[in-house]
């Protein structure tokens, strides 16, 4: 079969469509935790757009709730517990 016939052809592949990140009835709000946290990495950084596949108007909500929920002291602003664990490894000899 030719290159070129061979771009034409469908995959057979099926493909689940993926569940979207934030449901209808979900309140993107500071206070709800369970949901904040799925949009943060484990370094405590904000996710990208691309990453949480959420629209421009949910990120910038997701932000917003998030700098509120750091501000409030609900969540830390740096995740550092590796950091601290390699640093304290290594000061045993003192």
């Amino acid at each position: 079969m030719d290159k070129s016939k061979r771009l034409f052809l469908k995959s057979k592949r099926s493909f689940r469509r993926r569940l979207p990140p934030i449901q209808s009835g979900d309140r993107i709000d500071y206070r709800n935790m369970s949901l904040i946290s799925r949009f943060i990495s484990e370094q405590g950084k904000i996710l990208s757009r691309r990453v949480n596949r959420l629209s421009l108007k949910q990120q910038r909500l997701i932000t917003i709730a998030i700098k509120q929920a750091r501000i409030l002291s609900l969540l830390p602003f740096l995740n550092n517990d590796k950091q601290f664990e390699k640093k304290r490894v290594g000061h045993s000899n003192y």
